[in-house]
């Protein structure tokens, strides 16, 4: 697992620390690998999801230390959502 994984599970723990019980999401940075969060928490891994969120390392940093509002990267197209919108809006607002 690359160091940007274990730092993006470590931050995303942090701000799902229940977990993520509306559904699975799963993050993947290229290059890097992909995190899941799901009602049973966050982990680096890469099976099937509801949702699959997609941005370069810097992107998902940003969202995560609160400098990228997730919206505002989706809609600038630094940030793609595959799968259940409703469900990756409900996300953005858990990160936010």
């Amino acid at each position: 697992m690359s160091d940007v994984i274990t730092t993006a599970v470590t931050a995303l723990q942090a701000k799902l620390a229940d977990g993520f019980a509306a559904g699975s999401a799963k993050f993947v940075i290229p290059g890097e690998g992909a995190i899941v969060a799901d009602s049973t928490g966050v982990r680096a891994g890469d099976e099937e999801t509801d949702v699959t969120l997609t941005a370069e390392a810097e992107v998902f940093r940003a969202i995560l230390e609160g400098e990228m509002n997730p919206t505002m990267a989706f809609m600038s197209g630094k940030l793609t959502v595959d799968g259940n919108m409703g469900l990756a809006m409900q996300l953005g607002a858990a990160l936010s």
